[in-house]
């Protein structure tokens, strides 16, 4: 089995290319704090590149900005290549089932491209109950 879940915050603002094929890809890492100190205290970070396909890169790269915070499950997939120069090199990544954007609620203002958190206002929002009555289904 080759599963994995994890929850941190975005290193820099996605990027997004489209395949030959024209299928949209994102990239962006994820920046996790391990649970646990070193032998100095101080808890390390890891960064760990993700890969996300389709639709769901697409709203990755609308939505997420660099400092965002995400889960994300998937696959650790290891891959080798070979750069211009002739230097082999190994990388491994996360390729993303499912992408959670997680943290403060996020509120378009006009553009949609713009996204920021949400005002002070939208934090003590109430719901109130509904009479399930109303509802039609």
């Amino acid at each position: 089995m080759n599963k994995v879940v994890l929850i941190g915050n975005l290193t820099h603002d996605p990027e997004m290319v489209v395949t030959n094929s024209g299928i949209p890809v994102c990239h962006f890492s994820l920046a996790i704090t391990r649970r646990y100190s070193n032998s100095e205290g101080v808890r390390e970070t890891d960064f760990i590149p993700i890969v996300v396909w389709r639709s769901q890169a697409e709203s990755c790269h609308k939505y997420l900005r660099k400092g965002s915070k995400a889960a994300v499950s998937g696959s650790l997939q290891i891959r080798n290549y070979e750069t211009k120069t002739g230097e082999k090199r190994l990388v491994a990544e996360v390729v993303a089932d499912e992408v959670e954007f997680v943290g403060a609620r996020m509120a378009a203002d006009g553009d949609d491209s713009e996204l920021k958190p949400a005002n002070d206002e939208d934090k003590n929002i109430v719901l109130e109950p509904v009479d399930d009555g109303d509802l039609p289904f």
